[in-house]
């Protein structure tokens, strides 16, 4: 049996683990509000533009996120980091999510569209320091490092798994939706938010 959380890689090449025949040649994100679920599809209105109708596979998937303190995040915690690019191989985080023990998910350092400029970095922790109010970790993955500056106030959350009622009217989500066959999108995860809120990323 698959984790509950293997839908929810944030790579932009390998997120969606769908059959062949639907590999997404260009995973879209989609985040929104909720606004008609059943069991095969979802709608989902994004902050602008039209509704989204996304399919939803047999056997997809509920992350739910939850708020954590940044005293939580230890060497060998793996994160992703939607990121702003400072210096060379540095980087300031725009929000931090907390992959569960043992899950490590579309791992490396690419371009992100939570701001424009961004980029996401998923690695594992290595040296934690306090700089004044913030704390920087050290983020290692297969084909380098980064110091991520997480300051004071940054959403930080840990990944969780979560039932499918989670999801309904109203449910702020973030999903990353792939090619349906004969058109429109299709995914095996949804992740939400904890208590009414839009999960960061």
């Amino acid at each position: 049996m698959k984790p509950p959380f293997v839908g929810l890689a944030l790579s932009a090449a390998a997120v969606v683990a769908l059959p062949a025949a639907a590999q997404p040649a260009a995973p879209m994100i989609v985040r929104g509000a909720v606004t008609a679920v059943s069991a095969t599809q979802l709608t989902v209105k994004p902050k602008s533009g039209p509704p989204v109708v996304i399919g939803l596979t047999p056997d997809w998937t509920v992350s739910v996120t939850r708020p954590l303190d940044v005293a939580q995040i230890k060497p060998g915690s793996f994160i992703g980091t939607a990121e702003m690019p400072k210096a060379e191989g540095v980087g300031r985080s725009l929000e931090v999510h907390v992959f569960p023990p043992g899950v490590k998910i579309g791992e490396g350092h690419y371009a992100w569209d939570l701001k424009k400029g961004s980029k996401m970095t998923n690695g594992t922790v290595g040296k934690v320091t306090t700089v004044g109010k913030s704390r920087e970790l050290q983020v290692s993955y297969q084909t380098g490092v980064r110091r991520i500056v997480v300051p004071p106030k940054t959403p930080i959350v840990e990944i969780t798994p979560g039932a499918r009622d989670a999801v309904k009217a109203g449910s702020r989500v973030f999903i990353i939706a792939g090619p349906k066959p004969g058109g429109g999108l299709i995914t095996n995860a949804v992740s939400v938010g904890v208590g009414g809120a839009a999960p960061p990323m």
